[in-house]
């Protein structure tokens, strides 16, 4: 199923824009600044091994676009023009549900390009190291 619902959520939002990208300190920066809201799309089973953002969202990728779109909607009180930053665990997942919601209208979607645990992109936000905060009940 969490195949599906990702082929789905990569098939959808093939045409749309994969920009623009932020690196972990600067989302942690202008997240503390108030002006954009981090919103974590790994797995619970992520979220309770190496703990969350403090103040980050969470939604589930796998769990598909419409749990996505409804959730995301919901975070941001429904305003398609609200900062967003996605993270992931290295920055794959954010790349595919960054182009989901831009072709749903949202148009200020940044991709944590290097994620949690780092990629090509930078060490992440785990190795730099920024705030973490324990998740038990994720």
């Amino acid at each position: 199923m969490r195949r599906i619902a990702y082929l789905v959520l990569l098939l959808g939002a093939i045409t749309a824009q994969a920009e623009p990208d932020l690196s972990a300190p600067q989302a942690f920066e202008r997240s503390n600044q108030g002006g954009l809201l981090i919103i974590d799309i790994r797995t619970p089973e992520e979220w309770r091994e190496t703990g969350v953002i403090p103040g980050a969202r969470r939604v589930d990728f796998y769990r598909g676009p419409d749990v996505l779109l409804k959730s995301v909607l919901q975070m941001v009180n429904g305003d398609r023009n609200a900062p967003i930053a996605l993270v992931c665990h290295s920055g794959s997942r954010t790349i595919q549900a960054q182009r989901f919601l831009q072709a749903q209208g949202f148009t200020q979607v940044y991709n944590v390009r290097e994620g949690m645990a780092g990629s090509a992109a930078g060490p992440g936000w785990l190795h730099r190291p920024l705030p973490v905060e324990a998740c038990p009940r994720c």
